[in-house]
């Protein structure tokens, strides 16, 4: 959850660290620089400069301070991305066959009676409740206005919803119901309810963070998904919470919960996502993940979620906290789900550089048998409960192939992260603002931006250097499989520094009810067969069938 700022060519590596405590000395009379607040900088990064040395240095070490005062006088707004593009199949990587290579079914729409009470269609998947729409059997209006009231009983307990949009719901319900009387339907997402992850703009709605310092922004813009979803007539019903900017589960508004368990926290930082669409409040909802925010409360709450490929989806209208790592993806029920609103979302946008066009189409069954299936040496070792998946997955005839992932050292290399999420609220960390958020622990953001702000230029370059190898690497390791299986959080740093799309579906529950997970990775951009294997596993078994009763 963590592009470097825009600096100068800097004769010294430590020029990012020393401009914190220099700025405080006097910007009218840079000669203020002492020699020996240089010295203690670059011992601090281990790094000995020689008296003669350090008297070269000062004058131009003193206009480079000065040239970062300059550029810091230029506010610039957290939509402002960097100018360095990280590309995933850039760096010697190969793109492999996405298609599953079949003809898959269409995804047919049930015959099916209104229910007496429509609460009970609060666990319906989204192609049973667009045969309902479709046959004008349930309006969009009385779905929306059902969605809306459980929403709202379920919030007392869970805090998931920071802001409620029922207006413009409601006003979108009646549209689509007049577009259906005139024989008009947009598909299968024409009037789903669902809700957004607080990080995306909505226009007319306030857009908070999840901080409170941004408990009153207004962001006048449609984010890039939230106009994909309008335009495929899905209806947005809530903003949902997430953890004070994307981290954890912990908001202005409390701590939201898991629904199998309210005494616990949903984890986060997609909190709020994966909490309603697990209850049944919403039909799906949109997160993002730049370190576990997709995959951590998916694991909490039992939802089946994808995290695309970096450069699939948008990020336009998204805070940004990582430019090289963010990715919005959707938190659902089932894989099925998640393969029809991913469906709507992805594809190229002139306001987000990053992302690729490539072809998607949503799986239907399809046969696996003799797919390669990828196990990780060393994986299961400490995970036994989750090698009941592996004997899942033989049974529907896949072949488990060993494999051995590149061992890199990525707990150091998210530095990349730390450094570009304290650049992006670098102006919000030297103002003071961090001191307002609600978590002010070690491992919590107005520390992580703190202490990101001292790393040197240099040790960023390198990360993302051996970034590119260990992209490499790890094409190589997947080379020959269709996608690997592995415990949950196995590899989670890996993988969003690689970019590759993970799924993450319920394979069971523990001794008191609550859910655990598995995940599935695929290759880059090859969401379909990731997808389609993992939905002909789930609808193997009935793992995502089970809801919390709330």
């Amino acid at each position: 959850m963590k592009s470097s700022t825009k600096s100068s060519i800097a004769s010294v590596s430590f020029l990012l660290a020393i401009s914190l405590p220099i700025a405080a000395q006097s910007e009218a009379n840079p000669s203020n620089l002492k020699a020996e607040t240089i010295r203690t900088v670059a011992e601090f990064h281990e790094l000995r400069y020689t008296d003669d040395e350090l008297e070269l240095m000062m004058e131009d070490v003193a206009e480079q301070l000065a040239g970062f005062r300059e550029l810091r006088n230029i506010p610039l707004g957290n939509e402002i991305p960097s100018a360095l593009l990280f590309e995933p199949l850039g760096y010697g990587v190969t793109l492999r066959a996405a298609s599953t290579g079949a003809v898959e079914e269409p995804l047919l729409l049930p015959d099916l009676e209104r229910p007496s009470d429509l609460e009970e269609l609060a666990f319906y998947d989204i192609t049973s409740l667009a045969a309902l729409i479709r046959s004008r059997k349930v309006s969009c209006l009385e779905l929306t206005e059902s969605f809306i009231a459980r929403l709202r009983r379920l919030d007392n307990d869970l805090h998931c919803v920071i802001t409620f949009t029922e207006e413009r719901a409601l006003a979108q319900a009646r549209q689509l119901d007049q577009e259906l009387e005139d024989g008009n339907w947009r598909g299968l997402l024409h009037g789903i309810p669902w809700g957004a992850k607080d990080l995306l703009s909505v226009r007319g709605t306030r857009t908070t963070w999840g901080a409170k310092p941004f408990e009153d922004q207004i962001i006048d813009r449609d984010a890039t998904v939230v106009t994909r979803l309008d335009e495929a007539g899905a209806i947005l019903i809530a903003k949902l919470s997430l953890g004070a900017l994307a981290w954890g589960d912990v908001w202005f508004g409390g701590m939201t919960r898991t629904p199998w368990n309210p005494d616990q926290g949903s984890s986060g930082s997609s909190a709020g996502s994966a909490s309603a669409s697990a209850a049944g409040g919403v039909v799906f909802a949109l997160g993002s993940e730049t370190l576990g925010s997709i995959i951590s409360p998916s694991v909490r709450c039992g939802n089946s979620s994808l995290r695309p490929t970096f450069g699939r989806v948008s990020r336009h209208g998204a805070m940004a906290l990582s430019w090289s790592m963010d990715k919005l993806g959707p938190l659902c029920r089932s894989v099925k789900d998640a393969a029809i609103v991913f469906d709507a979302i992805l594809g190229p946008d002139p306001l987000d550089r990053h992302v690729q066009d490539h072809p998607f189409r949503i799986p239907g069954r399809v046969d696996v048998q003799g797919w390669r299936v990828g196990v990780p040496k060393g994986a299961f070792d400490r995970s036994p409960r989750d090698r009941r998946v592996l004997d899942e997955l033989e049974a529907l005839g896949v072949e488990l192939v060993p494999i051995e992932l590149p061992d890199y050292p990525v707990g150091a290399m998210s530095v990349v992260l730390s450094v570009e999420a304290a650049t992006a609220f670098d102006e919000f960390t030297r103002s003071g603002g961090a001191h307002e958020l609600v978590r002010q622990t070690r491992d919590a953001w107005p520390n992580v931006f703190r202490a990101a702000e001292l790393v040197p230029a240099v040790e960023y370059v390198r990360a993302n250097r051996l970034r590119s190898a260990l992209m490499r690497e790890f094409d190589a390791a997947i080379a020959d499989i269709d996608l690997f299986v592995h415990p949950a959080f196995y590899g989670l740093t890996t993988t969003n520094l690689t970019g590759h799309p993970t799924v993450i579906a319920p394979s069971g529950f523990s001794e008191d009810g609550l859910p655990y997970s598995i995940c599935f990775t695929g290759q880059l951009f090859g969401e379909e067969r990731l997808l389609a294997l993992v939905r002909a596993w789930q609808e193997s078994k009935d793992y995502h069938l089970r809801h919390p009763v709330r």
